[in-house]
């Protein structure tokens, strides 16, 4: 059982927050996270990349000069990948690099990256965050009072804020998510995780549906 502090927008303790990792996951298997990783970072790629081949080069097919009696290796036409202005010989094609793990391995990933922030003394709790309008100045002194300046942090809402997204955007290495489009890339790429009370809540409560499945 981990015993959380619980930080006010003042950034002053203000309470504690009991959570068992175990909640979420009961081991972590790095194999699944690191394949969800993958999954996510591969399906961000684009694959425009191109070149062209021999056969896309301009120049004519016309073999350069006979093959024996002149004293050269031979050779054939001037778009030969091996002569400069010719095709390259393994040419980029666009490609799609999608692909697609499992919707209840996904979802069990997700969990164990939560668990092993716990786990890593990484998850950091507050009371809750209300702004009436844009703060930058409020998010990031809330940051630094809770030791998080200059670490990439990733802000946990129990539901979409547009304040406390237009807040955030412009701290550097600071994201902001609510607490149902959580994935185990974006939950392990920061070094710490901020979580209001109410996003803790919803992130154990959908969790604990899917422990008793698994039981």
């Amino acid at each position: 059982m981990a015993k959380l502090p619980v930080y006010n927008s003042a950034g002053q303790e203000v309470g504690s927050y009991d959570v068992d990792p175990a909640e979420f996951a009961d081991s972590i298997n790095k194999k699944l996270l690191h394949d969800a990783v993958v999954m996510y970072r591969a399906n961000q790629r684009q694959g425009t990349f191109g070149s062209k081949s021999r056969a896309d080069v301009a120049g004519s097919t016309k073999k350069m000069y006979r093959q024996k009696g002149t004293g050269n290796a031979r050779a054939g036409s001037r778009r030969s990948g091996v002569r400069r202005g010719g095709g390259h010989i393994f040419a980029k094609r666009p490609r799609s690099f999608y692909f697609r793990l499992p919707r209840k391995a996904l979802q069990l990933a997700t969990r164990m990256a939560i668990a092993s922030k716990l786990q890593d003394d990484q998850v950091v709790v507050v009371d809750k965050i209300e702004l009436a309008a844009p703060q930058t100045r409020q998010v990031a002194s809330l940051l630094k009072a809770i030791g998080c300046e200059g670490k990439s942090v990733l802000l946990t809402t129990e539901t979409y804020d547009v304040n406390v997204y237009k807040s955030t955007r412009n701290i550097d290495r600071a994201s902001v998510l609510p607490a149902a489009e959580l994935n185990a890339w974006r939950v392990l790429l920061p070094q710490r995780l901020v979580v209001t009370k109410a996003a803790l809540d919803a992130l154990r409560a959908n969790a604990k549906p899917a422990a008793a499945v698994a039981g």
